[in-house]
């Protein structure tokens, strides 16, 4: 049988837990009620460097209401990570640089960097300022808060390293980046391709450190019963967190059950799994009540991650026409001194454009911050803001149109793997975003365009995110009255998951979506990989379009053998499948229902539960989505103010199963690329080691005030080899090469060129 006509697929369908959202119905993981909770404060240290001498809880301990007072000295022998450089005990030992992707899916050899153990307060140790030194247990969050206060700690301060800039000497070359890369790549002769350039550009860019701050701050509520645990955790990777706290705590992951219903976002911060996770099953293990870790807006600082400031010398040579004949890209990034973190920044230089001399280097600087993690779009998204501004540059200095100089460039498949593209929609996404945009209208010359007083600038970019797919199970079940349900751990992290699982259930089954019901976020649902790397969409959506075709089986099957049923004798390619109605496709009144077959059976329920695992065209072809940003500042000459007026996104990121929800994935991509443009800097304080502007107060983020008239459009493409459905997922993508087309355009409105971000009034004063 034919799979029926897609009619869910596609269409701008509501979110189906909208209304469990705006009602206040839906829990995330500080809204369970649980009886007899008792609340946990975290407490952080006040060096960046050093040992703890003393630690007196004895004030804390009296304190009204207090349960506990848990420190190093008398917390529990948890595991330690098998590798990683020098003691992570003293922080929270988050992500050691390895396989991120192949990790992320548990399916590479050697052990996954996101299940090493977490162990936290094991030593007198301090490795950053804000690093967890103590958690207070009591019976209100006020009385924790309050005995918190009343810790007092004595330090063996040492001088801290927690400038990048000052530090570089001290640069190394990793052993690996987070995805399977290496540190370096070379080919052809670049030095070669330098001198045979007509013109040169030899810039150095910057990208400071970045905070994730989702709207939902990061919580767990750890409740025991006997030896099993349940982690009610906001967490992008239920089954990671299974695994890594089981690994922690040196129990079966069969004793933990992780929910994590809803997730109130996360941009890579929750995929990991963090100190207060642990802190608050230990917490609960010792006062043997449930107990609730909220961590707050200002810890959050300090306890979760964050992107990692990057350096980065890009050097590009062209001939006159705008054939490229090397591209260079020299990349210092930090990690901490516990442990190695190196975000992969020039991921997508190797294959983005078509050029015989290319080098591309990883150095990493260890300092006394804590350990960055993976956030949105990781590696691309400060990557292409150096190389796309670089090439903005290349183009200005050949007296070439921006767009132009990247058409000239593009390759025919993929230089770095060899690859054939899978399918590469930049060029039209370049052409219709140009013809949407109105760049023809834009005068080449910087500082020429203007509304009045203030300066106009317009600038592109390309963008650009790897098509990835992870091992994935789901279950589906049918049931009597014709409905289903649909089970698996994947979570949803603001994305639309609920809604495209509903949509390929409802098409994969022949039945209405308001007939489809599914269940995520629970570790006691089928195994699937976390929410991230853009694999949600094709993971979990093969593998729920796979147990549907199962169950579907399933009943046909029972139909064309049963001498009873209209459809006796029938093939599968002879039948199809509208509203729950299976009919013959010559004789569409010979058919019947789901609900007749299974009565018919005596069966109350029909289930498949499957594990979909990718095919081998990963190793045929390059899988990559691709995009292009414009943007058009106001720039106010006397006070150095930028508005950023119009901007535009145009993408092929293969089938778009839900043009509404994708839509608002690459919205909200682009308003984070603006901040990351304009406003997002988290300054170090390089005498005390610590973030001074820990707070949303100062941590400016873009408001509404900051953010004009978004459009995002997708090009039609058709890509048969990526996976089943034909997607290439959307929640990375659009942050990529925002920020060098907000750049770009800040230049040809000033005539000055900022490389360092954010762009402030001061630097263009």
């Amino acid at each position: 049988m034919n799979d029926p006509t897609n009619k869910a697929i596609g269409k701008p369908l509501d979110r189906v837990d909208g209304r469990l959202k705006v009602t206040g119905a839906a829990r995330y993981a500080a809204e369970f009620p649980l009886k007899n909770m008792a609340h946990a404060v975290l407490v952080q240290s006040a060096i960046a460097k050093g040992r703890i001498t003393n630690i007196d809880t004895s004030a804390a301990q009296k304190s009204p209401g207090v349960l506990a007072v848990i420190t190093h000295l008398n917390a529990p022998k948890l595991a330690s990570p098998q590798s990683g450089g020098g003691d992570s005990s003293g922080g929270d030992a988050q992500v050691t640089a390895a396989n991120a992707q192949s990790g992320e899916s548990g399916s590479a050899g050697g052990e996954n960097p996101f299940e090493k153990p977490v162990p936290v307060l094991q030593s007198d140790q301090i490795n950053f300022y804000g690093q967890h030194i103590g958690v207070v247990v009591a019976e209100t969050l006020e009385q924790a808060r309050h005995a918190a206060t009343l810790l007092r700690v004595t330090y063996r301060e040492e001088r801290p390293a927690t400038v990048m800039a000052a530090n570089l000497a001290n640069a190394y070359k990793p052993q690996s980046l987070l995805i399977p890369l290496k540190p370096d790549t070379q080919r052809g002769d670049i030095q070669g391709g330098l001198k045979a350039a007509d013109v040169q550009v030899d810039h150095t860019y910057t990208t400071p450190n970045e905070h994730h701050q989702p709207m939902e701050a990061h919580a767990t509520t750890a409740v025991w019963d006997g030896g099993q645990l349940t982690l009610y955790d906001s967490s992008q990777n239920v089954n990671g967190v299974q695994k890594t706290v089981a690994n922690t705590l040196r129990i079966p992951p069969e004793n933990i059950r992780v929910i994590a219903s809803f997730v109130g976002g996360g941009f890579g911060s929750k995929y990991p799994v963090r100190g207060h996770t642990i802190l608050a099953a230990i917490a609960a293990q010792q006062v043997k009540r449930p107990v609730k870790l909220v961590v707050t807006r200002e810890q959050m600082f300090t306890s979760v991650g964050f992107r990692s400031h990057s350096s980065q010398r890009i050097r590009l040579g062209a001939k006159k026409d705008g054939k490229l004949t090397a591209i260079s890209h020299e990349i210092h990034t930090q990690t901490s001194v516990f442990e190695e973190f190196i975000e992969h920044v020039g991921v997508a230089t190797p294959m983005l454009y078509d050029t015989q001399n290319l080098l591309v280097t990883h150095r990493g600087v260890r300092l006394n911050l804590p350990t960055p993690t993976i956030m949105r779009a990781p590696g691309e998204s400060p990557g292409m803001f150096a190389f796309e501004s670089a090439m903005d540059e290349l183009a200005y200095a050949l007296k070439l149109d921006p767009i132009e100089l990247r058409l000239r460039n593009e390759p025919e498949r993929d230089l770095e793997k060899g690859l054939p593209w899978s399918s590469r929609s930049l060029v039209e996404s370049f052409r219709q975003g140009a013809k949407s945009f109105g760049w023809e209208r834009r005068n080449p010359e910087p500082r020429s365009m203007r509304d009045g007083r203030y300066l106009i600038g317009m600038g592109t970019a390309t963008a650009t995110y790897p098509t990835n797919r992870m091992p994935s199970s789901a279950k589906v079940r049918l049931l009597a009255d014709g409905s289903a349900q649909v089970y698996l751990a994947a979570t949803d992290i603001g994305t639309g998951t609920y809604t495209m699982l509903t949509q390929i259930a409802a098409d994969a089954l022949g039945i209405p979506t308001e007939r489809v019901r599914v269940e995520i976020g629970d570790t006691k649902m089928p195994r699937t990989p976390g929410s991230g790397g853009s694999w949600g969409a094709a993971s979990y959506g093969s593998a729920v379009q796979s147990a549907c075709v199962a169950v579907r089986a399933k009943i046909l099957g029972m139909a064309r053998l049963d001498p009873r049923s209209p459809l006796k004798g029938l093939s599968n390619v002879g039948m199809d499948i509208r509203e729950g109605r299976i009919f013959s496709k010559r004789d569409s009144s010979r058919g019947e229902t789901y609900q007749e077959i299974l009565a018919r059976n005596n069966l109350k329920v029909t289930e498949a539960e499957v594990e979909s695992t990718p095919d081998e065209a990963a190793k045929k072809y390059s899988m990559h989505a691709f995009g292009a940003q414009f943007a058009q500042v106001r720039v106010d000459p006397d006070l150095g103010m930028v508005r950023v007026t119009r901007f535009l996104g145009t993408y092929g990121a293969g089938r778009i199963l839900n043009p509404k929800t994708a839509r608002s994935q690459m919205i909200g991509g682009i308003i984070m690329g603006i901040g990351m443009a304009l406003h997002e800097e988290t300054v170090v304080d390089d005498r005390y080691g610590h973030f001074v502007n820990h707070n949303l107060g100062e941590y400016h983020v873009p408001v509404h005030a900051d953010i004009p008239a978004i459009e995002a459009f997708f090009v039609k493409e058709n890509d048969p080899h990526v996976n089943p459905l034909g997607i290439k997922g959307v929640g990375e993508i659009g942050i990529v090469g925002v920020a060098a087309a907000v750049a770009n355009a800040v230049y040809h409105a000033t005539g000055k060129r900022i490389r360092d971000l954010p762009i402030t009034p001061d630097k263009l004063l």
